[in-house]
């Protein structure tokens, strides 16, 4: 996914392209990503990054609800940091990195 790490490397900073890189790839792309959050709920917020108006915020436990504790413990582990840190960064990033990735309003096929 280097792809991603060079295109959102400069939106995000580069430690965290590569963590949403990683839930990425592990989801099968953006739309893996997407259909997750919509299935736990929070297709509006999810919709709002991939749309052209303005990011609604995630919250914390939201992102954990979302990716589910497994994927959180696992990308802590590997990070080397907290869990509600991870969580924290997660919520401030994957807004603008989902954004970044559908500069058109939709989700691109290959992403």
């Amino acid at each position: 996914m280097g792809l991603f790490d060079g295109v959102l490397g400069g939106v995000i900073g580069a430690g965290m392209a590569s963590v949403v890189s990683d839930l990425i790839e592990k989801h099968g792309g953006v739309q893996g990503v997407v259909s997750e959050f919509q299935s736990k709920g929070l297709g509006g917020t999810v919709q709002s990054w991939i749309g052209t108006g303005e990011n609604h915020p995630i919250s914390e436990d939201q992102v954990h609800q979302a990716l589910g504790p497994d994927t959180i413990a696992q990308l802590a582990a590997k990070l080397g940091m907290p869990q509600d840190e991870l969580t924290a960064k997660l919520s401030q990033v994957l807004p603008q990195a989902i954004d970044h990735l559908t500069p058109n309003g939709a989700v691109p096929p290959t992403a």
